[in-house]
C-alpha cells in the first residue's frame, strides 16, 4: 500500500514539473510554475521516504526514482538563482541613503481587510518616498488619504472590483496618467519620478489578473499586459522602474521574458525568494510581489515586512540610482525567439 501511493503521488509531482513546458495560456498549465519550491520540497521527502521504505525492485520503480532525481536537479536549478549563493542581478549599494535613492512600499491591502491603521503605522517605520497600495476602493482612499499632507503626490484609480490602485509620493510627479492596457476595468500606472538630485525615473505600476478560474481562467491578459510594459520599458531613456503585484512568480517563462524585452533586472536574485502571497498559509507562499529596475540602479536594501491583515505581505525595496552600475550589473540578452514570442503575446486577442 506505501508503494503504491509513493509510487502514483511521485508520478504526480514528475507531471506537476512537466506541465508548464506546455506553452497554454488556460489556468491549468500556468498554476503549476508557481509552487516550485513546495514541489522541490515533495521532491526531496519522496526520495527519502522511497529509499527508506519501498527501495525500488521492479523496472518502473527505478524508472520513477531516475524522474525524481531528474526532477529534483531540475527544480533545484530553477530555484538556485533565488538563493543567496545565486548570483546577484544587481549590485549592492553601501549607501542606504543620498539624494540618488528611492525608498519603494508596495502592498496588496486587501480589499476587504479594514487594518488601514497598521499601514500607517507601517509607512511610519519604513519611510518611504513612494508608495503603491493595490486592491484599492474609496474606503481605502479615505483612510489613506490623511498621509497626503507628507505625500503631496498622487495618482488614484480606486475601484471595487479589486483592482484599484493608489500611488503616494514625496518626490515630485510628472506625466502621471491611469492606463487601461488590456481590460477597461483593470488599470495600471505610470509616471515620472524625480529624484532628491534632479535625476527623473519613469514608473510603471501593474496589478494584472491571475489566471485562476474564479478570476480568470487564461494567462492571456496578464502575460500582455506585462510584455505591453516591457515594450514601453525597453524603449525609454530614463532609468525605469516597474512594480506592483503582477499575479506572477519570479521564476515563470513570462516574468523572464518580461526581462529580456524589457532589460530590467531584479532585486532578489541572489538574495532570496521574498515570498510575499499567501501570508495566511505558509506552505502556499510565492514571490506575487515585484520591482524591477533597469541596471543604472544598485540596490540598497529589499525587505518583506509584516503582515496588516492581507493576505500579502509588503514589500519595501530600496534602490539607489547608480549610472556606474550598468558596467557591473548583469545585462539580459534577447534574442529574435524572444521578440517573436513577445510579439505573438502582446498581439494576442482577449
Amino acid at each position: 500500500m506505501t508503494h503504491d501511493i509513493l509510487f502514483y503521488f511521485s508520478i504526480i509531482v514528475i507531471l506537476s514539473t512537466i506541465i508548464p513546458f506546455i506553452r497554454h495560456d488556460f489556468w491549468i498549465f500556468r498554476v503549476f510554475e508557481y509552487p516550485r519550491l513546495q514541489k522541490l520540497s515533495l521532491n526531496i521527502a519522496l526520495i527519502a521516504l522511497i529509499l527508506y521504505f519501498s527501495f525500488p525492485k521492479e523496472t518502473k520503480d527505478w524508472v520513477v526514482l531516475a524522474g525524481l532525481l531528474i526532477n529534483l536537479s531540475y527544480l533545484i536549478y530553477l530555484v538556485f538563482p533565488f538563493t543567496a549563493l545565486g548570483k546577484k542581478q544587481i549590485i549592492t549599494s553601501l549607501r542606504s541613503d543620498g539624494i540618488d535613492n528611492l525608498r519603494i512600499l508596495i502592498a496588496n491591502v486587501y480589499q476587504e481587510n479594514r487594518q488601514s491603521k497598521d499601514y500607517h503605522n507601517l509607512i511610519a517605520m519604513c519611510e518611504p518616498d513612494l508608495i503603491l497600495l493595490v486592491e484599492t476602493n474609496k474606503w481605502w482612499q479615505n483612510e489613506m488619504d490623511s498621509i497626503q499632507e507628507t505625500y503631496k503626490h498622487q495618482l488614484k484609480a480606486p475601484l471595487e472590483n479589486t483592482y484599484g490602485m493608489l500611488l503616494y509620493s514625496k518626490l515630485p510627479l510628472s506625466d502621471a496618467k491611469v492606463n487601461y492596457l488590456v481590460k477597461s476595468d483593470i488599470p495600471s500606472m505610470e509616471a515620472t519620478i524625480e529624484l532628491r538630485s534632479g535625476q527623473q525615473v519613469k514608473l510603471f505600476c501593474l496589478h494584472p489578473e491571475p489566471p485562476v478560474p474564479q478570476e480568470n481562467p487564461r494567462s492571456t491578459e496578464r502575460d500582455k499586459e506585462i510584455l505591453i510594459v516591457a515594450e514601453k520599458a525597453k524603449d525609454i531613456d530614463l532609468p525605469v522602474v516597474v512594480m506592483g503585484d503582477l499575479n506572477d512568480v519570479a521564476w515563470s517563462y513570462t516574468t523572464k521574458l518580461f526581462g529580456k524585452v524589457s532589460g530590467l533586472l531584479d532585486p532578489r536574485r541572489g538574495r532570496g525568494f521574498f515570498n510575499s502571497f499567501n501570508a495566511k498559509y505558509w506552505l502556499l507562499r510565492f514571490p506575487l510581489d515585484h520591482i524591477f529596475c533597469s541596471t543604472d540602479f544598485a540596490l540598497s536594501s529589499i525587505k518583506r515586512l509584516a503582515n496588516c491583515g492581507s493576505d500579502h505581505f509588503p514589500m519595501c525595496v530600496d534602490l539607489k540610482y547608480m549610472p556606474s552600475a550598468v558596467l557591473k550589473n548583469e545585462q539580459l540578452e534577447l534574442s529574435q525567439d524572444d521578440l517573436a514570442l513577445a510579439k505573438e503575446k502582446i498581439e494576442a486577442k482577449v
